[in-house]
């Protein structure tokens, strides 16, 4: 197996290197194949290293950088103030190719725009777009765009169809993914006019398996393999989901708390909490691809456990070793070849 060398922001987020340093020592003894540099200011880097085990690592390499982008800071400070930031070193250590992928748990608004403006957009790509896995009845889809763009043409949305079939090909290991557009309808007549020329756009690609569309509820039916909307709707649908689960939990942890019936119920009814509970764990499905781009970036949620972080490193390591950005370039170059001869 090839080598592969993710770049961590280790500073980024919420908990920063309490988090991302321990989560690096699982992955690193998890992977043989794997070097990871580790980004961050000098002396507390060098602590949190030390704290885990891992000085002297020969796979571990440690890249100071001076700068932390904080969770609040405005994307123009990330951009244009803040460019020694442990996000901005390891996003220019994948430009470089000294990485072949940046994992960051920072700021998202900063993470996108500074990956955009060090590594730029592949052809064919107008707008890139954060995609992310879904847990379904059935396993789980992934789902484009959520947040990168609040409005998006139809043409963007084709782009996103493309992108996150050729990375659910590259990930998932399935040939002919099945593509849908988020819409609040099934039928044709269902819908704004971006979603249905959009729709127009997707029925005459050639090599793309379109299944229609599909409602909030079909996410988590499994309907489709990649599920495709605009930066807004995305962004919203995912706070919702995000919302609706953690709503859920609390309510059952209140209801079993009522009486001590109730706790003896909830005692014996555990096995089946466990497995719920790791079935839509979100640390299971932490880390978000920004797609689009020529190379290769993992968003972590900001507020995630060790074990999230660990979730995010591990999308990172299989889509370099796969090299997704490449897959995407093959899947948009008809468009991008129709562009130039526009």
């Amino acid at each position: 197996m090839s080598v592969v060398t993710l770049a961590v922001d280790a500073m980024g987020g919420d908990h920063g290197l309490s988090v991302t340093v321990p989560a690096v020592a699982k992955m690193l003894s998890r992977h043989a194949h794997l070097n990871i540099i580790l980004v961050g200011q000098a002396e507390p880097l060098a602590e949190a290293v030390q704290k885990a085990g891992l000085s002297g690592h020969v796979r571990l390499e440690i890249q100071p950088a001076t700068e932390v982008v904080a969770m609040d800071d405005p994307v123009a400070v990330a951009l244009r103030q803040k460019k020694d930031s442990s996000m901005r070193v390891a996003i220019n250590m994948v430009k470089e190719g000294r990485a072949q992928a940046a994992v960051s748990a920072g700021n998202t608004g900063a993470l996108m725009a500074v990956s955009r403006f060090v590594l730029k957009t592949l052809p064919g790509v107008d707008r890139p777009a954060i995609c992310t896995a879904i847990p379904t009845a059935t396993g789980h889809c992934h789902m484009l765009d959520l947040g990168a763009n609040v409005d998006s043409e139809p043409e963007h949305l084709m782009q996103f169809a493309l992108m996150g079939q050729a990375l659910v090909r590259a990930v998932d290991g399935v040939s002919q993914p099945s593509v849908a557009l988020l819409n609040i309808g099934e039928e044709d007549i269902k819908g704004n006019e971006q979603i249905k020329e959009a729709a127009a756009l997707l029925k005459a690609a050639p090599d793309m398996n379109y299944v229609g569309f599909v409602e909030g509820n079909g996410i988590f039916a499994g309907e489709a393999d990649v599920v495709v909307c605009d930066g807004f709707v995305g962004n919203v649908s995912l706070k919702t989901m995000e919302g609706v689960a953690k709503m859920i939990g609390n309510m059952i942890r209140e209801e079993i708390g009522h009486s001590w019936l109730r706790k003896l119920s909830g005692l014996l009814a555990l096995p089946v909490l466990s497995g719920l509970k790791k079935r839509m764990d979100p640390d299971r499905y932490n880390g978000a691809s920004l797609v689009g781009l020529r190379g290769i970036v993992v968003k972590s949620h900001g507020g995630t456990s060790e074990q999230g972080f660990l979730s995010a490193l591990e999308v990172a390591e299989v889509e370099a070793r796969r090299n997704v950005p490449a897959l995407i370039s093959d899947a948009l170059a008809p468009a991008a070849t129709a562009g130039q001869d526009h």
